[in-house]
């Protein structure tokens, strides 16, 4: 998604799924992202006895974001993914992790992970986004289109999202999946 505007927060990745800011301006924040005690040996960046990433949740959410920053976004799904199931209320996490999903080229990953942002939160705009272009990705331009179309609905404003829908619409036209 080059050339597409960026949420605050994430300024440092490039080849993510972006948008503005949510809703309102605010930034959003790892939210429900808490610290837990630290495993494995300190610092050590590794796995402990149990399979688990060194460090906490929210040291996850930042090395996963770090990870994506710098173009390995599945290796940041699967330390993110971990996150989230530690996590499972944290929407920032998710939302990582659906980003990730997306730049690795798994869409339909990417899809039930927008959508489970989308249960929690229908007017998420970015969410709507997200799930849009995953959609179209993964060859489902009905999908794409509804939710894309959502997303520009919610935010006028936003140009990426105005354009994501009219190639949509312009690939369902033609025939082209």
């Amino acid at each position: 998604m080059r050339g597409t505007h960026r949420r605050r927060g994430h300024e440092g990745d490039r080849r993510s799924v972006r948008a503005t800011p949510a809703a309102g301006g605010g930034r959003r924040t790892p939210g429900a992202v808490t610290r837990a005690p630290t495993t494995g040996p300190e610092g050590a960046g590794v796995a402990d006895e149990e399979g688990a990433p060194e460090g906490d949740v929210y040291e996850w959410y930042q090395r996963g974001l770090r990870l994506l920053a710098g173009g390995d976004p599945a290796a940041a799904a699967t330390l993110l993914s971990r996150a989230v199931a530690a996590e499972p209320g944290s929407r920032s996490l998710l939302e990582a992790l659906a980003r990730a999903q997306f730049d690795a080229g798994r869409y339909d990953e990417a899809i039930g992970s927008f959508s489970r942002l989308i249960r929690g939160n229908p007017a998420d705009d970015y969410a709507q986004f997200g799930l849009g272009l995953a959609a179209s990705r993964a060859g489902d331009l009905d999908l794409a289109a509804e939710h894309l179309a959502l997303a520009v609905a919610m935010r006028p404003d936003v140009g990426d999202y105005a354009r994501a829908l009219r190639r949509v619409r312009a690939r369902r036209s033609s025939g082209s999946a």
